[in-house]
């Protein structure tokens, strides 16, 4: 049997931190070996965030190189970026013919920023149907989300029910998300949820100082190390390194001791991101090669792309010759 196809995509809007990591991206490692797996460059979805061309090629190409050094295998993963295969925006046009405008107002990204009182953009109202099309191009049996995502999921299986039942011709699959249970919520240096915005995180490819620094800026519990509590900022980045078994004897141990626990969860932080900064580190110096990867994942990508354009045309109506 042919194993199903997973996709997934990341706007490659900033420096990946370990929250990052764990929340999603070492999932897509582990995945590609069970999976026909596909890994997209968003940067389409990235240009409402994103909107001065020296910037968008730096983080296209820090994306694909953070994507390889964390250990997406080319020759196990398709990976490839949205803008090289310009049936994405075709089929989002389709699929706006037969889209509401109150079903898209449904979106947790409209609702979000009109309750902010934002100016919102085209692209921003529209961005589930650009979201649809990445997913359905590609017959994708799964998409991996977190529960917060799933509505992307649901609104790419609404649009391929209705494009299906509107034009009377199966062409598109229904994906499923496959929500990513179990996955750790990484708390930052402050005890709030690992994020850019909060200013609370731990680069993922983070050099020995700066991970100094963040550990040793962590948030311990309030009251006296005396007291003998455990430092659950600290312990709860830490578990993500080792096992609670092997973390146990370390904090008995070392009861109010903050100082040593932090210096422990240093030298576990450097020893896990080491491998990966120098593999990132070895690809920053070979760029033309990490292009090369990306240009041929998107010649591969275009040309599934361009049998499934063919279907709609026919289905559509506008294949004429």
């Amino acid at each position: 049997m042919s194993k199903k196809i997973l996709l997934s995509g990341v706007k490659p809007t900033g420096r990946p931190h370990i929250g990052n990591y764990f929340g999603a991206m070492k999932q897509f490692v582990d995945m590609q070996n069970d999976y026909d797996s596909m890994f997209f460059i968003a940067d389409y979805h990235a240009l409402n965030f994103i909107q001065d061309g020296g910037e968008m090629k730096q983080q296209i190409l820090d994306l694909m190189m953070d994507y390889l050094a964390i250990g997406l295998d080319p020759k196990k993963s398709l990976i490839y970026k949205q803008s090289d295969i310009p049936e994405h925006t075709e089929l989002t046009w389709i699929f706006d013919t037969i889209t509401t405008m109150p079903y898209l107002q449904r979106a947790h990204a409209y609702k979000d920023a009109e309750a902010k009182d934002k100016e919102i953009s085209v692209g921003t109202f529209n961005y589930p149907m650009l979201m649809a099309a990445d997913i359905l191009m590609y017959d994708a049996d799964v998409v991996p989300v977190g529960q917060d995502q799933k509505q992307h999921v649901e609104y790419a299986r609404d649009t391929a029910q209705k494009f299906n039942f509107t034009f009377k011709n199966e062409v598109f699959k229904l994906p499923d998300a496959k929500i990513m249970e179990g996955v750790a919520v990484v708390p930052g240096t402050d005890g709030q949820k690992m994020s850019k915005s909060y200013g609370n995180t731990i680069p993922l490819f983070a050099s020995d100082e700066e991970i100094e620094k963040a550990v040793m800026s962590i948030v311990t519990d309030s009251g006296s190390p005396e007291e003998g509590k455990l430092p659950q900022n600290v312990y709860n980045i830490h578990k993500l390194l080792k096992s609670e078994d092997e973390l146990k004897s370390l904090y008995d141990e070392n009861k109010g001791k903050y100082k040593v626990l932090k210096e422990a969860l240093i030298e576990d932080l450097k020893n896990f991101i080491r491998p990966m900064r120098e593999k990132r580190e070895q690809l920053a110096g070979d760029t033309e090669t990490v292009l090369e990867i990306l240009k041929e994942g998107g010649k591969r990508a275009k040309a599934k792309a361009e049998k499934k354009m063919e279907q709609v045309r026919e289905a559509i109506g506008v294949k004429l010759y």
